[in-house]
């Protein structure tokens, strides 16, 4: 791999920002992929069977600016409801293309591709895999497009004997899938490789996107974190994920998952795509003479030196919060001033620390540069990374450094994190976002996480009060990561690196995880914070507030 690579390539670039070229894929008449715009997508949390209600929800969701709206159809007897949907939504002069999401029966795939424009199948649980070809061909016949999206949560028992629920499992259980569309000349299929864990998602799709690309496929990419919260959180997490992939170049339709109303998902989506956007022109950076040993794909933290609590093994300190060793010398450097005598010096100065201050318009290319070039001239410093933003909006501000520092980490650069901002923000906003963005990444664990969905109409509760309630009762349990999930479809998996589970077991019922155990099934809705709590003191793992 050459130090300027192209972005159809395993990963990104050091070079000029440049989406990766992909097929063109038709999509009730709003095509995706290729020279066409980045689209926007988001789910309706509402029942199926609730035609005026799901048409209520699609036409906000339209309005806020959304491309695409998708229904999920949990069983053959939901089809004639979406079928009821699409035609009142029609009836209304409402054209925006319908997506099917289908789990498990393989037959609800195979009639609701009658009534919409696009079917998402995830192979983790689309068993029956004599009935894809079958589904092929009433794609093809009515001009439906099919996405393949492989979730981390529910690969298949074959997948994970074989692989684990690592990156390359899920590479794996999307490329089965695709060569089958290959040998069949199927060519309208988009892609997706979803997890809760940020850096698991950005490597599975930088490890699909090599594998397409050494069988010579180019099918588009949908990408989206999912079960990324709500708030603060749900935004960092999902713009590192998202905004490092769309940096690389990779990404033809988005969504971002967050656990609150559909239509809040789209403007966040917009601003993350305008900001990426806006890197099209960005300056080009020199060139390495020689090759990375970093492959673009695992996870490979870079060997620093450890001056106090900064470097080594150390997590990634924040400037403005954590008091910093009384050895380390703080020493200011930019891309124009990175020399090699500049850094054979910082080398020869035992105590020093780089404070990189960022100013090329890609951030994570010149971050990119930046590592190789150490490691080309052999330099173990630590670095702390500065970013200086001029932002009014709050969430702006959170999207932006999200996007553009979160792929360092999660590719194992940066030993600390420094944010400022020209005008004044909510107090503690500031440090906050840079925490957020450390935990998103999984660089440094200091708060609760949460890892919730955004509900969908497999969902029978109310998750986003559930998860406030949850919040309100465990937020000072810092470190513990709690999964609130709606359904056992992906549920369980998704939330798999969690220490407990609260999942939707049907109407009114909820069943309460350890890790990946269950521990109490049909708790009361009402009772069911209450005993989630006493999980958690039962296991030592309560604090009092």
């Amino acid at each position: 791999m050459g130090a300027k690579y192209d972005n159809n390539s395993a990963s990104g670039i050091l070079g000029h920002y440049l989406r990766r070229t992909t097929v063109g894929v038709d999509i009730g008449g709003i095509p995706v992929g290729s020279d066409y715009p980045i689209r926007i997508q988001s789910m309706t949390n509402t029942l199926p069977g609730d035609v005026r209600g799901s048409v209520s929800q699609t036409i906000r969701i339209i309005k806020a600016g959304a491309d695409y709206v998708r229904f999920t159809v949990p069983s053959v007897s939901d089809v004639s409801s979406i079928a009821a949907i699409r035609q009142a939504l029609r009836n209304r002069g409402y054209a925006t293309p319908i997506i099917a999401d289908v789990h498990f029966n393989a037959e609800v795939a195979l009639q609701v591709a009658n009534h919409v424009d696009k079917v998402r199948i995830n192979p983790g649980n689309f068993t029956n895999l004599g009935k894809l070809i079958p589904l092929l061909e009433i794609c093809r016949n009515r001009g439906v497009a099919l996405r393949i999206g492989v979730n981390h949560g529910s690969l298949s028992e074959r997948i994970m004997n074989l692989y684990g629920d690592t990156p390359k499992g899920m590479a794996e259980s999307a490329m089965e899938f695709l060569r089958i569309c290959q040998k069949e000349s199927f060519d309208q299929v988009v892609v997706s490789m979803k997890a809760s864990n940020v850096r698991v998602m950005v490597q599975s799709t930088r490890l699909v996107v090599k594998m397409m690309r050494e069988e010579g496929m180019k099918f588009p990419l949908h990408l989206g974190v999912t079960e990324a919260g709500e708030g603060e959180d749900g935004r960092i997490k999902s713009a590192c994920g998202i905004g490092t992939l769309l940096a690389d170049g990779f990404g033809d339709t988005i969504r971002v998952s967050l656990t609150e109303e559909p239509e809040a998902e789209i403007p966040v989506a917009r601003k993350l795509i305008d900001h990426i956007q806006s890197l099209s022109h960005h300056s080009s950076l020199p060139r390495i003479s020689s090759s990375p040993s970093w492959d673009g794909i695992s996870y490979d933290r870079r060997i620093s030196r450890t001056i106090g609590t900064i470097g080594g093994n150390h997590p990634p300190v924040v400037i403005g919060s954590d008091t910093l060793s009384a050895r380390a010398k703080l020493v200011e450097g930019n891309f124009t001033g990175m020399t090699g005598n500049f850094v054979e010096a910082l080398q020869d100065d035992q105590n020093a620390v780089l404070v990189y201050r960022l100013t090329n318009e890609n951030m994570q290319a010149e971050l990119r540069w930046l590592r190789f070039f150490l490691d080309e001239n052999q330099c173990t410093v630590p670095v702390i990374l500065r970013l200086h933003q001029k932002e009014h909006d709050p969430e702006n501000f959170m999207l932006k450094c999200a996007a553009s520092l979160g792929g360092a980490f999660i590719d194992g650069f940066g030993n600390g994190i420094w944010l400022t901002n020209e005008y004044p923000l909510a107090e503690g906003l500031v440090n906050s976002t840079a925490f957020g963005i450390l935990q998103a990444c999984r660089a440094r664990m200091t708060r609760t996480e949460y890892i919730s969905c955004p509900s969908c109409g497999r969902t029978h509760f109310n998750l986003m009060d559930a998860l406030a309630r949850i919040k309100s009762a465990t937020s000072h349990l810092k470190g513990l990561k709690i999964g609130v999930m709606g359904c056992i479809v992906n549920g369980p998996g998704e939330m798999a690196d969690a220490d407990y589970g609260y999942v939707g077991a049907g109407k009114g019922k909820i069943t309460l995880y350890k890790s990946k155990e269950v521990i109490k099934r049909g708790v009361p809705e009402d009772k069911a914070v209450e005993e989630l709590i006493n999980l958690i003191k039962e296991n030592g793992d309560w604090v009092e507030p």
